[in-house]
């Protein structure tokens, strides 16, 4: 951490100096008392454009992400419509983005049972890695990846030298105990739900891609980690030499299904929050640098799907907007993470494991100038008109947080300003 004047030329930092003089600058920013941070990389957010605007789009939801700081986001494959599984789909996303994005972006391909032959075609789209799933996405569009999709497929990305990301869970674990939680009197609770999706599901699941990366050398990215025992398996395979990376989200850091029983579906997502033990596991994870990143899973859906039933709710919690608040509060406030710490979790280290590093997630000379500028000091409570989500729900609402972002600068172009 340093104090330091900052200047700007043709979307790049050309100096770090202190005391550059004013007057040679066409535009002055007063950041004074700030902290300047590289601009957050969300690599895991589900904008639904096209297909499913009603969801959310790709307008409304990317000044959500700028709102929350966020420079450059990866979109998910499965919730647009067509799904993001040949070219063709890859083209009207990009086109879509090109015209409505105020932020970065990229897409991830995904890998469903019917478009082996096309992933070629989408690495030289240009797609960050490629996107499966090990139980039910949820969309028809996209199904499960069964063990012969998945060898064949992973030994295909490993030839291409890129990323398989992964919802790990076993739908054989996974399906009888929903149906047996689900039948219970009273309907599914938070409790409920938690133990139908257990933590063994996902051990099993991540266990098996592993296995399966041994073997065909493919390059693994385990998405929304809810458990530190997700974590330790993924920290033993890196240290006999898997290429295997994981995230978690600011949801399973803050929240337990205790909020879950009392929210509804407004906290419903997959795998689900767990207890206030598992909350305190990861943050020990984050600590011994055993979490390589943190992703929203921004997962919007309109609010009467939500609603009702907790088990036929739609999963997925809305919170691009607030994951630098949560680790803010929860992680550099609460638990005395270092700041440089929640810079690697939501920039570097993705920047890294993505081939953007250097010209995103650092603040260098010759780096591109996306920041992220924030108040520590700041506190407020989030309320629904503060959001820009299509449909402004949040678990999040009327919590109180420490540490805002007031301005996003994207290629030093301000997107987002709350001073």
């Amino acid at each position: 951490i340093a104090k330091t004047d900052l200047a700007i030329s043709k979307r790049k930092i050309v100096k770090l100096a202190s005391n550059i003089p004013i007057e040679l600058a066409e535009r002055h920013y007063d950041a004074a008392n700030l902290h300047i941070l590289p601009g957050v990389i969300d690599t895991h957010v589900h904008l639904n454009e096209p297909g499913r605007t009603d969801w959310e789009g790709i307008c409304s939801g990317t000044k959500s992400l700028a709102a929350g700081g966020v420079t450059t986001y990866f979109d998910m494959p499965l919730n647009s419509s067509p799904p993001t599984t040949s070219p063709t789909a890859f083209y009207e996303k990009k086109r879509l983005a090109t015209e409505k994005s105020l932020i970065n972006y990229r897409f991830w391909g995904g890998l469903v049972p019917d478009n082996l032959l096309q992933l070629e075609a989408l690495s030289e789209c240009g797609v960050v890695g490629f996107k499966a799933f090990m139980s039910g996405s949820g969309i028809a569009e996209f199904p499960a990846a069964d063990d012969e999709t998945l060898r064949i497929g992973m030994g295909k990305i490993a030839e291409l030298k890129m990323i398989l990301a992964l919802h790990a869970e076993s739908e054989k674990i996974i399906k009888p105990l929903s149906e047996k939680w689900a039948s219970g009197s009273g309907g599914m609770t938070g409790y409920g739900y938690s133990k139908s999706r257990p933590i063994i599901s996902e051990i099993r699941a991540v266990q098996k891609v592993i296995d399966l990366a041994k073997q065909t050398g493919c390059m693994l990215h385990i998405v929304h980690a809810s458990s530190s025992s997700v974590v330790d398996i993924v920290h033993k395979a890196k240290s006999v030499g898997v290429n295997i990376t994981v995230e978690t989200c600011p949801h399973y850091l803050s929240l337990t299904f205790d909020e879950m029983t009392g929210l509804g579906g407004i906290a419903k997502c997959a795998p689900p929050l767990r207890n206030q033990h598992e909350v305190e596991l990861l943050w020990e994870s984050i600590k011994r640098n055993e979490i390589d990143m943190i992703g929203s899973d921004h997962s919007p859906a309109p609010l009467a799907m939500k609603l009702g039933n907790l088990n036929e709710a739609w999963g997925g919690i809305s919170g691009a907007q607030t994951t630098l608040n949560i680790l803010l509060e929860e992680g550099y406030w609460k638990r005395q993470l270092p700041l440089e710490m929640i810079v690697k979790l939501t920039s570097s280290n993705p920047a890294k494991r993505f081939n953007l590093y250097p010209a995103k997630g650092t603040i260098k000379v010759d780096s591109d100038a996306d920041l992220t500028l924030i108040d520590l000091q700041k506190a407020f409570i989030l309320q629904k008109k503060d959001l820009f989500y299509r449909h402004p729900h949040s678990p999040f609402i009327g919590k109180r947080f420490r540490g805002k972002v007031v301005s996003t600068f994207v290629e030093g172009r301000c997107v987002y300003d709350d001073m």
